[in-house]
């Protein structure tokens, strides 16, 4: 199998073409002000924009953004995030105020060699994540309707059968963008051969979100570390109690039978920061991870532990991470992912972040992100392509 790539389109020439790129544009958004909080996915697209702009494309990009009903809803707007585009890249972005009607076409018509339009949410449109093959398939129809060539730079969508991800590939000559080329490349590098010892560092509310990953990855691993939310169903597996933590009951003997296969591979924390309740102001304080009082709960791995996993972290050629150790949005709950994201920076090694929210705590928290080997866009498409599973979008690119 073989992919053509952003450079293969260039080299064929694309002054004057319409170029439909799939965009994954799905920032988080303020819900007072309404301002985008955090613009790194916008700008991971820039890479890829800018080589189309350059080369003479007529550039049309489409993305989603949130999770709408198939229908317009106005706090799903991409209408924000087209401003904040023509910013990154100097330029006006003709925005479209519906995916592929009226606004869409006349937008379209009038670019000129180098412009850029996008184009209104996808999901406001049900056939853009129809099960129903033929609702979708309509909609891909109308929306390859709008170009000549097709690039596919969301890798955070691939992991979807959607219509712009999918089926449109195959209406147009497709081709990777710089992001998702970039992607693949970085992952299938820790799917390979990774420089050992192969470290990785897990984090997130639930065990059972991560299970496939676990079951991929511990054949594969020197060390996992696990902290975060899903740390406790592990622990109360070990027998210990954990208060009013969050616990899933239903994954007890699942846990129980990774740590024995794990041989001691599996690291979990041996300190917590225990709260009285989920809440930035709430009384908290650092207890061993056996003696967790009834009446609390862990928000954060504690300092001991957090020396504990970056001594591990310390000795490693490669490292994935890919979920936080705590609640970060909360001050009082950051320390964990922040002392863990920091030892991280300090491996002389390949260093890959997963996306998601350890991506998004890597910025709140103002670390370097250069100081990381990769940043992924895609938590969830990272996360199954770890696990071994096929990408639909990557798929739709291969011959």
């Amino acid at each position: 199998m073989s992919i053509r790539t952003l450079d293969d389109l260039l080299a064929e020439g694309v002054s004057g073409r319409r170029v439909l790129v799939r965009a994954d544009l799905n920032v988080p958004i303020d819900k007072e002000s309404g301002a985008i909080a955090d613009d790194g996915r916008i700008r991971a697209v820039l890479p890829t924009l800018t080589a189309l702009r350059e080369a003479g494309a007529v550039v049309v990009v489409c993305s989603h953004l949130g999770r709408p009903k198939g229908a317009p809803d106005p706090k799903y707007t991409l209408a924000p995030v087209a401003t904040r585009l023509g910013e990154l890249i100097d330029a006006p972005v003709a925005f479209a105020s519906d995916t592929v009607g009226e606004s869409a076409r006349s937008t379209v018509d009038a670019l000129t060699v180098g412009q850029v339009a996008l184009l209104e949410n996808l999901r406001f449109n049900p056939g853009e994540t129809s099960k129903d093959a033929a609702e979708r398939e309509a909609f891909a129809d109308q929306l390859a309707g709008l170009a000549e060539a097709y690039v596919d730079d969301a890798f955070g969508a691939v992991h979807r059968k959607h219509a712009s991800v999918y089926d449109v590939p195959a209406r147009l000559p497709n081709f990777a963008g710089r992001l998702v080329l970039r992607e693949v490349e970085v992952l299938s590098r820790l799917t390979g051969e990774p420089d050992r010892p192969y470290v990785v560092v897990l984090g997130g509310s639930k065990v059972s979100d991560k299970l496939a990953v676990i079951e991929a990855l511990l054949p594969k691993v020197d060390r996992l570390l696990i902290g975060g939310g899903m740390c406790f169903t592990f622990l109360k597996a070990q027998g210990h109690e954990v208060g009013t933590s969050l616990l899933e009951e239903e994954m007890l003997d699942t846990c129980r039978d990774l740590l024995a296969r794990a041989d001691g591979r599996i690291v979990l924390p041996v300190d917590v920061v225990a709260a009285t309740a989920f809440a930035p102001d709430a009384t908290h304080d650092v207890v061993a991870a056996d003696a967790i009082p009834p009446n609390r709960l862990g928000l954060d791995i504690g300092p001991r532990s957090v020396a504990e996993f970056a001594e591990v972290i310390s000795g490693a050629r490669t490292v994935f991470w890919n979920g936080p150790m705590g609640v970060f949005e909360m001050p009082a709950f950051a320390a964990g992912t922040k002392g863990v994201a920091e030892a991280i920076t300090a491996v002389d090694g390949f260093t890959v972040v997963g996306g998601g929210d350890s991506a998004a705590a890597v910025r709140a928290l103002g670390l370097d992100e250069s100081s990381f080997g990769h940043i992924s866009t895609g938590g969830g498409a990272s996360l199954e392509y770890l696990e071994g599973k096929t990408l639909p979008g990557v798929a739709a690119l291969e011959k």
